[in-house]
């Protein structure tokens, strides 16, 4: 989970380092359009600030974010978006009402840390979705595409900051670890240094179906999107 200080940059840092985030909700929006004319509401799981949400308003009539970090949501809620924000874990949430569509990007999904959690995750969004409706899941790599021992570094610039990130990413069993080191130059308090790890599960393409199939959805799998990731679309039963 993000903490409080990578929350502070983190729109900087991912849209410095190319992440477009309005133009992958227009493609969603086009993918769920496609299949769902009318969709009015979506639910965006793992919403982090929000910047998903904050394009997701443009074509839905009611826009929902839900996300485990605190600082994620508070920093959400400070943009003052026309949505709902919820702190909540996503393979355990209610939040009393169904949507057309839910979402969850970013590989948010390798989160859950089995195989049970990762269908248990889906369950939740499947109770959150009208029969009919779409999930549309990015999921983290896969087994055989993750890349043991990458490296990657950036320097972005913004705000009266410049920060430079690195980081080095290993398998460890059936599981990614991403340990990322950030140091900040403001130019108001100077420069500070810190690092943060990242789990995520490499639960392969046919876990991921299966997890589907067994939460109530028909999926499809697209490749060659987010970077390589793919992404799922799956109609509710």
């Amino acid at each position: 989970m993000y903490g409080e200080e990578f929350t502070k940059i983190s729109d900087l840092v991912y849209e410095g380092r190319g992440k477009d985030y309005r133009a992958e909700a227009e493609y969603l929006e086009g993918l769920v359009r496609a299949r769902i004319p009318h969709a009015r509401s979506v639910l965006d799981v793992g919403c982090g600030t929000g910047a998903h949400l904050a394009a997701f308003t443009e074509w839905f009539d009611e826009v929902a974010g839900l996300d485990l970090s605190e600082s994620m949501i508070e920093a959400a809620r400070a943009k003052d978006l026309p949505a709902s924000l919820h702190l909540g874990d996503m393979c355990d949430f209610s939040l009393g009402r169904t949507f057309d569509v839910v979402t969850c990007m970013f590989g948010s999904i390798g989160h859950p840390e089995s195989v049970e959690a990762l269908t248990d995750a889906l369950r939740c969004f499947a109770r959150h979705l009208e029969p009919g409706g779409i999930a549309a899941v990015d999921p983290w790599w896969f087994p055989d595409t993750f890349l043991d021992g990458f490296v990657s570094g950036d320097v972005v610039e913004g705000g009266g900051r410049t920060i430079a990130r690195v980081s080095h990413s290993v398998r460890e069993g059936n599981r990614s670890r991403m340990e990322v080191h950030y140091t900040v130059a403001d130019r108001e308090t100077g420069i500070r240094h810190f690092t943060e790890t990242y789990v995520a599960s490499l639960f392969s393409r046919e876990q991921y179906e299966t997890a589907f199939d067994q939460a109530g959805f028909d999926p499809e799998y697209i490749e060659e999107v987010h970077r390589g990731r793919g992404l799922f679309l799956a109609v509710r039963r």
